[in-house]
């Protein structure tokens, strides 16, 4: 009975990220049209206003909340759909699970391989050769629910996974990479939590009323590591328990995600684009993303390095015989999707804040808003054409 269930699950919440990613473009759009307004300074006044708490030496603006706390969220339900599609979904099988991973792990090195080749010695060139690294998981799975109805619900999947793990990666990398300082006891007190909080799993304990503080504490905690705070997120998902006991309608997954979703897809996210995505565009900013060897490192890591890493991860690791491709799928579907995971956006934007400053992370960020523009408007007329094939042979 399981089965059956994870592809109802699965399904809900592709229409939840859809939806989000509708919800997540318009903020987009408000972000740019506001920045670029003559509302520009209330743009930013409320962006950088501070909101603490000082008491727990959170020092904090709004813009640095919907950075560290809202997209905490967002990677704890990127978490609970990961375990769950490894544990009970269409990743449980070893031979399914490779490909999605192998995949993500191309599309991480390869980009990154392009931006150091084509910026190295330039101005922060050392972190910032990690921001093409991550897939938007909202954006991507927009584009392929309005473009791709008629193929294979596995593409779907593959997809979902291919954006969850590089997401994940990229914040392994953030961990490494943005951590200048680190607090033993911070660290401590986090890994106790996490302890806690897998104990607690193990014991059927289901009370919100420990679980809300304790989430709470670890993500305090974490942030004060001076690790990024997603992680907390991220560790929380992972340790959440899936499968469901004879007395349960649902697991403890289940139940988060059915709840959490919609709040990181329709609020948590779109708030993060909103204070992230409200850059200055004009004729000079873009042609300095062209001009300017980081930015334009940026975007033909996303729109090229991206597809040829995720398409030549996936082509080695099916001619080894180390994974199979998604049942129903062909190699010009997963071409057309290896362009969609161009679409960095999210994570990419967050990289973008977290490795460089001023004028250069402005430039960075336009340059991952362009980039992924082109790779949803490429990926977009290659899957409608897909879209057409497929359908035509149900017919």
């Amino acid at each position: 009975m399981q089965k059956p269930r994870a592809v109802a699950e699965f399904v809900r919440y592709l229409r939840t990220e859809t939806t989000g990613g509708m919800i997540l473009l318009a903020a987009t759009a408000i972000a740019l049209l506001w920045a670029n307004s003559p509302l520009s300074g209330a743009y930013r006044a409320v962006r950088d206003f501070p909101l603490g708490p000082h008491f727990l030496h959170l020092d904090l603006t709004i813009g640095d909340w919907a950075k560290d706390g809202l997209l905490a969220l967002f990677f704890f339900v990127a978490g609970l759909e990961l375990k769950r599609e490894l544990v009970v979904g269409e990743l449980s099988r070893l031979k399914q699970a490779v490909l999605p991973v192998v995949a993500a792990l191309g599309g991480m090195v390869v980009p990154a391989l392009v931006v150091l080749a084509v910026a190295w010695g330039a101005p922060g060139i050392e972190r910032g050769w990690a921001i093409p690294v991550a897939t938007d998981i909202a954006f991507a799975l927009g584009v392929l629910a309005l473009t791709a109805s008629n193929l294979p619900s596995s593409t779907r999947v593959f997809l979902l996974s291919l954006a969850v793990v590089d997401d994940l990666g990229a914040i392994v990398v953030i961990a490494v990479l943005f951590t200048t300082s680190f607090n033993l006891i911070a660290a401590a007190v986090a890994v106790l939590a996490l302890v806690l909080y897998a104990w607690l799993q193990h014991r059927r304990v289901r009370t919100p009323w420990i679980y809300v503080p304790l989430a709470v504490i670890t993500w305090v905690a974490v942030h004060t590591t001076g690790v990024h705070a997603t992680i907390a997120g991220v560790a929380l998902g992972l340790l959440t328990r899936v499968r469901p006991d004879p007395d349960e309608d649902e697991a403890p997954a289940i139940r988060l995600e059915h709840r959490l979703q919609p709040w990181s897809a329709a609020v948590a996210v779109p708030l993060f684009a909103l204070f992230a995505a409200g850059i200055e565009i004009n004729a000079q900013s873009l042609g300095e993303v062209f001009t300017t060897a980081l930015p334009l490192a940026v975007v033909l890591g996303l729109v090229v390095g991206k597809p040829v890493g995720i398409l030549g991860a996936s082509a080695l690791a099916v001619s080894l015989g180390v994974a199979e491709r998604p049942r129903g799928t062909g190699w010009r579907d997963l071409a057309a999707l290896s362009l969609l995971g161009g679409v960095g956006f999210t994570v990419s934007l967050l990289i973008s804040e977290l490795a460089l400053t001023g004028e250069g992370s402005e430039r960075a960020k336009a340059a991952v808003l362009l980039a992924s523009a082109i790779a949803s408007l490429g990926a977009a007329g290659l899957l409608l054409r897909r879209n057409k094939m497929h359908g035509a042979r149900e017919d």
